[in-house]
């Protein structure tokens, strides 16, 4: 299963983008292994609409699009699923195992996401409470993902 990250904005240079693309090259390794191949980053342009709503909805097409040919959404979402790190890892080989072919997580803009989004998503899921700033979600996000892939190889990268 192919695994891609969607993210609203560009991350620039600096230690939050290397942080985030070591983990990702470590997902990358580890996940082929096991039937997951890594898609890369899709950096969706911040929308410049006057109104939140309009921002989601515009930031959200790339989304629908890919829900359209079949992809998997998980939405990153403050008000979604609080998954321990193994019930991420479930969830992603169940996926796999179900024969889903691709999967986008997506981190949202500043609005968040738009409701129709949230309907069609096949998962929101939520870091916590707080609120985090885009470039800590996408850490946090590769970082899972990692540990994810090592769950799942039996990698003692992972401790419960």
């Amino acid at each position: 299963m192919r695994i891609a990250v969607h993210a609203v904005g560009r991350m620039k240079d600096g230690p939050e983008k290397e942080l985030a693309d070591r983990y990702l090259e470590r997902f990358a390794r580890s996940g082929a292994a096991l039937g997951l191949e890594f898609g890369g980053v899709i950096e969706t342009p911040e929308s410049r609409a006057r109104d939140a709503e309009t921002r989601k909805r515009e930031e959200a097409l790339r989304l629908r699009v890919l829900a359209a040919e079949g992809a998997e959404i998980i939405l990153l979402d403050e008000r979604g699923k609080n998954l321990s790190s193994q019930a991420f890892a479930d969830r992603i080989a169940a996926l796999r195992d179900g024969g889903r072919r691709s999967l986008v997580i997506a981190i949202g803009g500043a609005d968040g996401h738009e409701a129709a989004l949230r309907e069609i998503a096949g998962l929101s899921l939520s870091f916590g409470a707080a609120t985090w700033p885009h470039q800590l979600v996408r850490i946090m996000l590769a970082e899972q993902l990692y540990r994810a892939a090592t769950i799942l190889g039996g990698h003692p990268y992972h401790r419960a």
